[in-house]
């Protein structure tokens, strides 16, 4: 991608401080650890300042792989944390509603994420061969905040780097541990800006989704 998609214009608003905003609105939400690349730690700050987001409490550096990133940001939340949520910063769409849903079901089970079924028939193939149509009514695609047990977490992360397991989201953490993950309902709108075109849907999705 040409451009830093977290510090990229949507509807006025950096990608990352619309996304903060979200949070900021929910009265669930204690406090916010921002985790990002080393190089933008004082620009994401000097956001946080000038917009107010008070929840934010440290703006700090990952590490070589998203695992490791989030590891380091559950250390950095309050030891006190019951919950900890993780949030992909380039989803700035989320709502409080669908961040108040999955909170209160993680409260109970312990880990629980908001998720949206898949609407496309997906095959699995290999080689370029299909191989199985998968049956679409019990597939979902997952989105974030994920929120878990704070030791739960922690204790998952630490063992999917002990073992050295590459994973595309922190469920598949839990997941590893035997733990079942709870879906909640997510929204259509909470998408992730991975291209350039996907800016231009966030400019519609921008007035679709006001913040408070």
């Amino acid at each position: 991608m040409g451009f830093d998609k977290v510090l990229a214009d949507v509807g006025g608003l950096p990608v990352i401080v619309r996304c903060l905003k979200c949070f900021q609105q929910v009265a669930a939400v204690n406090e916010v650890v921002v985790v990002t690349r080393a190089d933008l730690v004082p620009e994401v700050a000097r956001l946080c300042q000038e917009y107010g987001l008070t929840k934010v409490t440290k703006v700090v550096r990952g590490g070589e792989n998203r695992t490791q990133s989030v590891r380091l940001g559950t250390l950095e939340c309050a030891s006190r944390a019951r919950l900890i949520a993780v949030h992909d910063g380039a989803r700035p769409f989320v709502t409080p509603h669908v961040i108040e849903a999955v909170i209160a079901q993680a409260a109970v089970s312990g880990a629980a994420a908001p998720a949206v079924p898949v609407k496309d028939t997906i095959k699995a193939a290999h080689d370029g061969i299909v191989e199985q149509t998968l049956e679409r009514k019990s597939l979902f695609a997952v989105q974030t905040p994920q929120v878990f047990d704070g030791d739960l977490i922690r204790a998952a992360l630490q063992k999917a780097l002990d073992d050295g397991v590459e994973l595309t989201d922190d469920c598949a953490a839990v997941e590893r541990l035997g733990m079942k993950v709870v879906l909640t309902p997510g929204d259509e709108r909470n998408i992730k800006l991975t291209t350039a075109a996907d800016l231009l849907i966030g400019e519609v999705l921008s007035e679709e989704v006001p913040l408070l």
